[in-house]
């Protein structure tokens, strides 16, 4: 193999050998310094690192797509996923560094994993190989849940890491399972092997809808659809903030990359049979998730269950099973990036204002406009944002997905959406009211600044954030150009 061919293969994976090498560096650096505070030294270092992959991914943007030993491609769909995965991998480094004690002592091995899990991640939209998909899919997944127990000294961070790490594994085994019966369908792992076997007659049709169910559950669990999202809300409550900040957008963008790839690539021909069974999950995951949210006091929890509903926004798009639709669920997960990590840096605020860094209550927010004016109008802006309030990022998002979905025949599935867009803008308002239009309560404590307790680095998270939520509003032609789907 000549040397410039050699060359075209390993740049497919660029980025993730960037990171890799990255991940070595900080490891031997925290080795070396060991027994000092170098958390802030490995924090920038992860920064630095995770700069290092966007620059790679900057590089190699536009080039023809190339597939490396048949396991890996590196084109638009994939390069979106990662754009959209090491910003929120960026924001959320900058979010661990707000006085987190547990964070700070174990600092190496905390970005250590951090990073890993980016790779597992970015290799998710890159797979075109059922063994891949699985060893990427572990890659980040073991990292989570060490991660999402960093609290060693939580009860509440112990039982999340445990519920997430059990019901993982068994996920896992029915991925695996799919994997090998879609492996006797086809006769090969690769997707495209599997598409032309199967598209031509071959193989064996008969073993590709267990496959797809088994592989379903496995999928299902990663982005929380119901009734596979159980776990969601005890392990956003339970997790570090920074963890369940980055863990809700990367986790996303990953597993539905490597879903979208998997069903777009290796069985299109088996579209008609599929989509109707994950419209009917679509329908299920936005209303579980919504009216389950309205029910929820916590701010975190809240979230959570709002996660799960705007997974089944974005499963709508692979219902449609188009390459547009493809390109407006990576618009939509780069917008829910900004939206989701800049509501979790206020949170992040504001419980270090309130002096408890596990869980902040809406009532807690009561009449944080007067106190805090310029936190106050930012989460009003994610809010907003996340209810699909034009002229902010995430309307464009929910419109783009629609779009697709009712161009490819899909407008009933669309009008549910709608419906639960609008249940949807009532708990996210709720939060809103509670700032700008009700009092706390007295305590006869005085007022402690928040300067006092957050810190530039959330601060800096909430700006970037909240200016990004309504430029990518007000220029949305300008990213969905960038982002580009499977087929484009």
């Amino acid at each position: 193999m000549d040397t410039a061919l050699l060359f075209d293969n390993a740049i497919v994976l660029l980025p993730e050998i960037a990171l890799a090498v990255g991940v070595m560096v900080l490891m031997m650096v925290d080795i070396g310094r060991r027994g000092q505070d170098d958390s802030a030294l490995l924090a920038s270092l992860s920064v630095a690192i995770l700069l290092l992959g966007i620059g790679a991914s900057v590089l190699i943007w536009g080039r023809p797509p190339v597939e490396y030993l048949d396991g890996a491609v590196s084109d638009g769909f994939a390069l979106s996923v990662r754009l959209v995965i090491l910003i929120a991998g960026v924001l959320g480094v900058f979010l661990s560094r707000n006085r987190f004690p547990a964070i700070e002592r174990q600092g190496g091995a905390f970005y250590s994993l951090y990073l890993l899990a980016i790779i597992g991640m970015m290799l998710m939209g890159t797979a075109t190989n059922l063994i891949v998909l699985f060893i990427a899919l572990e890659i980040f997944s073991l990292a989570l849940y060490i991660l999402s127990g960093f609290y060693r000294d939580s009860p509440r961070s112990i039982e999340a890491a445990m519920k997430y790490f059990l019901l993982g594994a068994f996920a896992s085994t029915f991925f695996v399972y799919g994997s090998a019966l879609l492996y006797g369908a086809g006769g090969s792992a690769h997707y495209a092997r599997i598409h032309e076997t199967l598209a031509t007659g071959g193989g064996n049709p008969s073993l590709v809808f267990p496959g797809i169910a088994l592989l379903l559950v496995g999928f299902g669990f990663k982005v929380s659809l119901v009734p596979f999202h159980m776990w969601t809300p005890d392990v956003y409550q339970g997790a570090p903030t920074p963890v369940t900040a980055f863990m809700s957008v990367g986790t996303k963008a990953a597993a539905f990359a490597g879903f979208f790839r998997l069903m777009m690539t290796a069985l299109p021909s088996f579209h008609d049979q599929w989509a109707t069974p994950l419209a009917i999950l679509a329908v299920l995951t936005m209303t579980v998730g919504n009216l389950t949210a309205l029910r929820q006091s916590s701010v975190k929890r809240m979230l959570a269950y709002s996660g799960i509903a705007h997974a089944g926004n974005i499963l709508i798009a692979l219902v449609a099973g188009t390459g547009a639709a493809s390109s407006a669920a990576a618009f939509y997960l780069f917008a829910y990036a900004f939206m989701n990590i800049g509501a979790f840096a206020v949170i992040i605020a504001f419980e270090k204002h309130a002096g408890d860094d596990n869980d902040l209550e809406q009532s807690s927010l009561a009449g944080a406009s007067e106190r805090f004016p310029a936190l106050a109008a930012a989460m009003a802006i994610f809010m907003l944002s996340l209810s699909g309030i034009p002229p902010l990022a995430g309307f464009f998002g929910k419109f783009l997905v629609f779009k697709a979905a009712v161009e490819a025949g899909w407008a009933w599935l669309v009008v549910i959406g709608v419906l639960n867009s609008a249940i949807s803008a009532y708990y996210y308002l709720r939060v809103v009211v509670a700032m700008y239009f009700q009092q706390p309560e007295e305590t006869g404590e005085e007022e402690v600044p928040l300067a006092a307790t957050a810190t530039r680095s959330s601060l800096f998270v909430v700006t970037v954030s909240a200016v990004a939520v309504v430029v990518i509003g007000l220029q949305p032609g300008l990213w969905a150009d960038l982002l580009r789907g499977l087929g484009q």
